[in-house]
C-alpha cells in the first residue's frame, strides 16, 4: 500500500513522506499555513481519504492533496490555537475542535464536515493552575451518538455534553476521593460487544475507567502500574473496541518513555517493545482504518516509530524531527509534490 506519513511539529508546521519514510518534505512557502508554523493536531478528513485537517497556532487548515498544499478555513476558529480535533464516527459531518493556549480554551463544533464552525458555551477561564493558560487537549465523540461529546482540559477537568455541545456537565467532581487531578490529557469511548461502554479518561498521573456511563470510576496510577509517572496519550487500534495503547514518560518532556498495550479495554497492560529507547515522553500516535496494524508513535523530542503488528513492537525511523505534536497517515500519495522543500 502506498502511504503518506504526516508529522505535525512545533515550529516546522507539517513534515511528510510519500515513500514510506525514505525521504521527507517540508511544505512550500506562500501558503496559508506558514512552513515554520506551530501545528498542534491532525485529523484525516472522513469525507476524503487524501485530505487532512491541521489545527495550528492561529486557526484551522485543510489539505486535499496528501499535505502538499494548505488553505485556511476562514471560520470562528480564526485566531484560536487549535489543540484537538475529533470527528463523529456515526455522522462524519459533525466535527469538534478544542482550543487553548495562547488563546482561550473553548470547544467548537461543525455540522457540515468542517466548512463552518461555531463556539459552544464550554469555555475555560483565561488562567489556571499548573500550565498558566489552559488548553483543551482531549475531545472524544461516542461512536454511536454524535451529540454525546466529551472534552478534557489541561487544566480544567472532564466535561460532557449530551446535546452536541449546547449544555455541559462536569464529570470529574467525584475524583477527589482519589486525591483528584484536573489535568486531562486524553479521552476514549469504547462500545463493547455486550452492549456496555467503557469510558477512559487519562490524566497527567493516572487512568480513570468507568463501565457505568461515567457515574463511578476506577483509578489506575501511572507510576505504580506502568513504572513511569507521566501519562500522555491514548491510542485505539482502528476497528477494535478492546485493543488500545497508552504512551507515557518520566515527565514533560522527560528523558525516557514506554508504550503499554491492552487487549481488554484497559483492564490489564503489557509493555510493548521499542527497538530504540525513547529520548522523551511518548507524545503522539497515528493510525488509519485502511490498515489497522500499521501504527505510528512519536516522542516529544522527535523520535518517530512505526509498528506493523498492531502496536506490540515498534521500530524507530531513521529521520528525527524537532518537537512532534501529532501524527497521521493516509493511503495514497499525491500526483504533484508541489516543488516542496526537501529535508534530506
Amino acid at each position: 500500500m502506498s502511504r503518506t506519513l504526516i508529522v505535525a511539529t512545533d515550529g516546522q508546521a507539517v513534515m511528510r513522506s510519500h515513500d514510506d519514510g525514505k525521504s521527507w518534505y517540508r511544505i512550500n512557502i506562500r501558503q496559508d499555513l506558514e512552513y515554520d508554523d506551530r501545528v498542534r493536531c491532525l485529523l484525516v478528513d472522513p469525507a476524503n481519504p487524501e485530505a487532512v485537517f491541521a489545527g495550528a497556532e492561529k486557526g484551522l487548515f485543510h489539505s486535499e492533496d496528501c499535505g502538499v498544499h494548505w488553505r485556511r478555513i476562514d471560520c470562528a476558529l480564526n485566531g484560536y490555537a487549535v489543540w484537538k480535533l475529533a470527528v463523529s464516527e456515526s455522522d462524519p459531518r459533525i466535527i469538534y475542535a478544542g482550543s487553548g493556549a495562547p488563546s482561550r480554551a473553548a470547544l467548537f463544533r461543525s455540522v457540515d464536515g468542517g466548512y463552518t464552525w461555531e463556539k459552544t458555551p464550554l469555555e475555560m477561564p483565561e488562567f489556571c493552575e499548573g500550565v498558566n493558560r489552559p488548553r483543551m487537549l482531549a475531545v472524544a465523540v461516542d461512536p454511536h451518538d454524535p451529540k454525546d461529546v466529551w472534552a478534557g482540559v489541561e487544566e480544567g477537568g472532564l466535561w460532557r455534553s449530551r446535546d452536541g455541545g449546547d449544555t455541559w456537565d462536569r464529570i470529574d467532581t467525584t475524583w477527589s476521593e482519589f486525591g483528584g487531578n484536573s489535568d486531562l490529557h486524553d479521552i476514549m469511548i469504547l462500545p463493547q460487544d455486550d452492549g456496555s461502554t467503557v469510558h477512559l479518561a487519562l490524566t497527567v498521573i493516572a487512568l480513570y475507567r468507568s463501565t457505568d456511563d461515567g457515574k463511578t470510576w476506577e483509578r489506575t496510577p501511572a507510576k505504580d502500574t506502568w513504572g513511569l509517572r507521566y501519562s500522555r496519550v491514548l491510542l485505539r487500534k482502528p476497528g477494535s473496541s478492546t485493543d488500545i495503547a497508552v504512551g507515557i514518560g518520566d515527565g514533560t518532556p522527560g528523558t525516557t518513555a514506554a508504550i503499554l498495550t491492552s487487549a481488554d479495554a484497559g483492564l490489564t497492560w503489557h509493555h510493548a517493545v521499542l527497538d530504540t529507547p525513547s529520548n522523551s515522553c511518548i507524545w503522539a500516535f497515528g493510525s488509519n482504518p485502511s490498515d489497522p496494524d500499521f501504527l505510528l508513535s512519536a516522542s516529544k523530542f522527535g523520535y518517530l516509530y512505526r509498528s506493523t503488528d498492531g502496536g506490540r513492537t515498534w521500530a524507530k525511523e531513521w529521520r528525527e524531527f524537532n518537537e512532534i505534536t501529532d501524527l497521521a497517515w493516509i493511503p495514497g500519495v499525491p500526483a504533484d509534490l508541489g516543488l516542496p522543500h526537501v529535508t534530506n
